[in-house]
């Protein structure tokens, strides 16, 4: 869509990406604990940490914030090949349901992975759902065996 601006997050966004990712619970069948208007102003308060490691790419029509996804990156330890060594997440993608298959995920993805690129991070994950994983091999991400997780603590309706 021509007329879908993707950039990164600024301070003005946060609210409205707090309500795509409250809504993005609520499609999915979680349960909120709060209702969407104090989840969003939270949500902004979070975002506007400057400390964080994360960042933010939204996807926007006209004046209204219809997706983002977020870029978490984690120093590693160093190796005697790397010392400085740093690998990404990609999280919280989410696109309104009314813009879907409409290449907005894709260009989203791209400026993430371009995000990346510039910070020369060694890989970038993304934890999917069963549904998501043919769009994320779609966009140069594999499937690999080897990549495990257990939850140590997993908050009740969390996803």
């Amino acid at each position: 869509m021509s007329d879908v601006t993707i950039r990164p997050g600024t301070d003005e966004d946060w609210a409205a990406v707090g309500g795509l990712r409250w809504d993005s619970l609520r499609e999915f069948g979680g349960e909120a604990l709060e209702d969407r208007e104090t989840f969003a102003e939270r949500f902004r308060a979070w975002a506007a940490d400057p400390g964080s490691a994360h960042e933010c790419f939204v996807a926007v029509q006209g004046d209204r914030v219809v997706g983002m996804m977020w870029l978490a990156v984690l120093r590693r330890v160093p190796s005697a090949r790397a010392f400085d060594r740093a690998s990404g997440d990609l999280q919280c993608a989410y696109v309104v349901p009314e813009l879907r298959n409409a290449g907005i995920g894709a260009r989203l993805v791209a400026a993430v992975l371009g995000r990346a690129s510039e910070q020369e991070l060694e890989r970038v994950t993304v934890h999917s759902s069963p549904l998501a994983v043919p769009f994320y091999e779609r966009n140069g991400f594999a499937v690999e065996d080897r990549m495990l997780h257990t939850y140590v603590h997993r908050p009740v309706g969390s996803r």
